[in-house]
């Protein structure tokens, strides 16, 4: 649409108040409900004669009215509107004042003025009326930025209503530099871009306008850059050909027929970026080099949308060839002989073709021509006859140039060496000087010799003539193994066969040591007995020794040293060492110490008594000995297990206690000996301590105060004190009257029928072996005595009882109690047979008639115990007694009536006698077996 064409333009539009005076009633359109309404003018109750009105929200557009109001009582000639201070408006005809399509400029404080003519002015109210922008300056934006060639691009005219006039409607026109692209009510356009690219590109804009005319914004003018890529740029050389002398100046020119700018151009070489240049606006862009390099030349072009790279161009720089550098190879001046050389010659530079010639002492030895770079290469296999100097040209076209010369040695190489011992000996011992010599038959010198042992370097000595070379070594044990020797000139280094040397190192001073399972030393024990030489060359012959008396050897074939189990005595206490020997001399360890200890053996106790009894008040050695055991043995003595005494023997032997003996030291006895290896108890000893019979007391118990004859007395004699069994014996005027024993202490009673003879002094005697002890007397007295002749032959009837079986009673305690106290059995014994017995029946000498005896009772101490029963028979008148040792038999008989072995076998009676028995209680102690030695 062309500009003719406008039907409303905002350029062409000025906002210019126009006062007009209304004479009907004004119509405001509401800002919210789109419908019209009354302005209704608030009537405010002031005091003022005179007042002005005015909207209360005023937007760009808008038609104002402002009304000036007098009193009802008050009529005006003429009324004005001011404005910040300047007339506005005078009318006379009408109060109302009208500004069509308010802008900003008509912001400001308003008043009314009113005069009557001939009388008086009056002066309104200040009204400050803003006018609000309706909307703001519209913005074009394109859719795409940068915009590329080929597409289209979306124009936007962008604005905004306020809320109080989101009602009003507005239309928007779409320009592009003078010309009209579209009108209507849609704010957006869509165009499409460009495809060629143009220096001068077209400004683009939009208009906003409130109905067709109100108020009308515009936007700023716009450029729509379009972005066209490149297009493929075409290198180009100059001056022109394809090939350039070295030195000369090419110019490289890249041009892009098309593409929006700038553009940013690169020159490369072989993929080799040589200069990026800074980014331009035109069309082409161009560089300078020195010809130096031959090759395929490129350029690119990149305006941000994909870069585009010419085809190439090749530029031949044409060389001169440089001077070329003949290479050996294998580097080096020395070759060995039959060897093959490879001479290298190459120009760093030169354009192809190089024509490569080789020379030996300027003698030709070949020529070739390259077409490419790099250099040529000859191989000759060498002689001795091959040693000089060498060179090579190269050639272009341009001129010859000569290397440098080169030379070259050919040597023989070294043959392999030979290695050689010379020792001083046949076998080398530690200490030895030894040579190594080392010698090749062939090879070109100087020859370095190396001396190795065991892949080690020894050392090296350089030979410039003709021979070998020479190393001495000082042996020591380390340097025995193998040995070699390595010979080279240069041309390779050659090894020789490897010599072994066996160094033999004499035995040191070999080490002793003696281990044992625990800390000491005991008998039984297996000590192992260790010898070692820390240095010396094997086989090794150990040796042990005990007091320079040899106990075995064992040979030891390798590193170590050699073992001896000895199992101990007590003999093998003393010094013991040991020797090495290997051949080259014995060396005997130092001495070290056994000592053996023996533990303790089992002791004996011996009881030794100053006589065969032991007495209370003796004094007894308990001598306590272990026969073996080693020293210190300490000794402790114990009675019935409770310890009495320790002793300790220092040096070996026995030890011994001493005892004063009372009563309380009847009991088992023992020792325990113990040298710290387990203590040893002996057997039980029994000590049986007895006591000497005390002086008895006699006493004499008659039945009445006073005695008379015919009177049964009872002589009671009793030792307060004594070891039974006590023998008493009671006394008339010293003449015994009987016997009695007590076997198991206490006292003894005897049985007197008075006569008349028996008035007199009476005592008794105890004895147990120790001595006899006699009582005081005691005096008996008689009343009424009679002349019968019965009391005197009763009376020694009576007393020869007695004394008979006295004795029988003793006899059989003693024999009751002696077996018992030698370990034996008793009489009471099972086993026991009476043809076993030896009892010697006592014979009884001045016995009275057998026609007198009488039977006479008496129960002697009559207590608990073993019953021994001496029978008495009573022979009739007539009656011959038999044979003397059966008269003994008949008489009296003694036996245990609870043993039936014994009661079984007793003698027939005599037919026709009759028995008295005499009860007598014989206390045989219990059965004790002392322990066996």
């Amino acid at each position: 649409m062309s500009s003719s064409g406008l039907l409303w333009s905002c350029a062409s539009q000025e906002s210019k108040p126009a006062l007009l005076l209304l004479r009907r009633a004004l119509v405001w359109p509401h800002p919210r409900a789109g419908q019209a309404f009354m302005l209704l003018w608030v009537s405010v109750l002031v005091l003022a004669n005179l007042i002005l009105q005015a909207p209360p929200f005023v937007f760009e557009g808008d038609s104002v009215v402002l009304r000036c109001r007098a009193n009802a009582e008050i009529t005006l000639d003429t009324t004005t509107l001011h404005r910040r201070g300047e007339v506005l408006s005078v009318s006379d005809e009408s109060s109302d004042f009208r500004i069509e399509q308010a802008s900003l400029k008509d912001n400001g404080d308003y008043r009314c003025s009113g005069f009557k003519n001939g009388c008086c002015s009056y002066s309104s109210n200040t009204i400050n009326i803003e006018v609000q922008e309706l909307f703001p300056r519209p913005v074009l934006t394109a859719s795409l930025s940068p915009t590329v060639s080929g597409k289209s691009v979306t124009l936007t005219c962008k604005t905004q209503l306020p809320p109080l006039r989101s009602d009003v409607k507005l239309w928007f026109r779409f320009f592009k530099d003078d010309d009209m692209l579209q009108l209507g009510s849609e704010s957006f356009l869509k165009i499409p871009t460009l495809t060629t690219r143009s220096r001068d590109p077209p400004y683009y804009w939009c208009e906003a306008q409130r109905g067709s005319s109100g108020v009308c914004k515009q936007s700023q003018k716009s450029q729509l850059r379009v972005q066209i890529p490149v297009s493929r740029p075409v290198l180009t050389l100059s001056p022109h050909g394809a090939s350039v002398p070295e030195g000369h100046t090419v110019t490289l020119t890249c041009k892009a027929e098309s593409g929006s700018f700038p553009i940013l151009y690169q020159f490369l070489r072989e993929e080799v970026v040589i200069q990026k240049m800074e980014p331009t606006q035109g069309m082409k862009s161009v560089m300078s080099l020195r010809a130096e390099h031959s090759g395929n030349y490129y350029c690119t072009a990149d305006n941000g949308l994909g870069a585009q790279r010419s085809l190439p161009v090749y530029l031949t720089v044409t060389v001169p060839v440089s001077r070329p550098v003949l290479t050996l190879r294998p580097g080096g001046a020395l070759v060995p002989e039959g060897h093959t050389v490879t001479l290298s010659c190459k120009a760093e530079r030169g354009s192809p073709r190089i024509l490569y010639k080789f020379y030996h002492e300027n003698i030709s030895l070949g020529s070739r021509s390259v077409l490419s770079a790099g250099g040529v290469s000859l191989r000759v296999t060498v002689t001795v006859q091959d040693s000089g100097n060498y060179f090579c040209t190269a050639d272009n076209g341009f001129g010859p140039q000569r290397s440098e010369a080169k030379s070259l040695s050919v040597k023989v190489p070294v043959s392999r060496p030979i290695l050689t011992i010379r020792r001083p000996r046949s076998q080398v011992v530690e200490g030895d000087v030894v040579e190594l010599y080392c010698g090749a038959w062939k090879g070109s010198p100087p020859i370095l010799y190396r001396f190795y042992h065991e892949d080690n370097a020894l050392g090296s000595s350089r030979v410039y003539s003709r021979g070998g070379a020479s190393f001495k070594l000082p042996l020591s044990a380390e340097h025995s193994g193998k040995y070699a020797c390595e010979a080279d000139n240069g041309l390779g280094a050659w090894r020789s066969e490897t010599v072994s040397l066996d160094i033999k190192v004499p035995a040191s001073r070999p080490v002793l040591t003696v281990r044992t399972p625990r800390a000491q030393a005991v008998e039984g024990d297996v000590v192992e007995l260790r010898c070692e030489a820390q240095r010396g060359s094997p086989p090794i012959l150990y040796q042990f020794y005990r007091e320079d008396n040899a106990l075995g050897s064992s040979r030891v074939h390798s590193r170590g040293g050699a073992s001896f189990k000895l199992p101990l005595s007590a003999e093998h206490s003393g010094n013991y060492s040991c020797e090495a020997d290997n051949g080259l001399g014995a060396r005997r360890s130092e001495t070290v110490s056994l000592n053996v200890t023996v533990p303790a053996s089992r002791p004996v106790l011996t009881v030794r008594t100053p006589r065969a009894q032991a007495v209370e008040g003796d004094v007894v050695e308990l001598r306590c000995e272990a026969q073996r055991g080693s020293p210190p043995i300490l000794y402790q003595f114990y009675r019935e297990d409770v310890p009495l005494e320790s002793s300790s023997a220092p040096s070996g032997g026995g030890t011994s206690f001493y005892l004063s003996l009372t009563t309380e030291h009847s009991g088992n006895y023992s020792c325990e000996a113990d040298n710290g290896l387990g203590a040893q108890r002996s057997e039980v000893v029994p000590l049986s301590v007895i006591v000497p019979a005390s002086h008895p007391t006699l006493t004499l118990r008659a039945p009445g105060a006073q005695a008379k004859v015919g009177d049964m007395v009872e002589l009671r004699c009793e030792a307060q004190r004594g070891s039974p069994p006590i023998w008493y014996r009671f006394y008339h005027e010293d003449v015994p009257l009987g016997n009695s024993s007590a076997p198991s202490g206490g006292g003894a009673s005897l049985n007197l029928s008075l006569t008349a003879e028996h008035s007199g002094n009476y005592s008794c005697e105890a004895d147990n072996g120790l001595g006899a002890r006699r009582s005081e007397a005691v005096p008996l007295s008689m009343s009424g005595l009679t002349g019968s002749r019965s009391g005197p032959i009763a009376t020694g009837v009576t007393g020869g009882l007695f004394s008979t079986l006295g004795f029988g009673v003793v006899a059989l305690l003693l024999y009751c109690r002696l077996p018992r106290k030698a370990g034996g059995r008793p009489t009471s014994d099972p086993s026991r047979s009476p043809a076993d017995s030896d009892v010697r029946e006592p014979v009884y000498h001045n016995a009275p008639a057998w026609l007198d005896l009488q039977p006479v009772y008496s129960n002697v101490n009559p207590k608990g115990g073993e019953v021994v029963y001496s029978e008495v028979r009573r022979i009739p008148q007539g009656s011959k007694p038999a044979a003397n040792s059966d008269s003994v038999l008949g008489l009296l008989r003694t036996h245990l009536p609870s043993h039936g072995q014994a009661a079984s076998h007793r003698p027939s009676d005599p037919p026709g006698s009759s028995v008295i028995y005499s009860q007598v209680k014989v206390a045989c102690p219990s059965a004790y077996v002392a322990p066996q030695s």
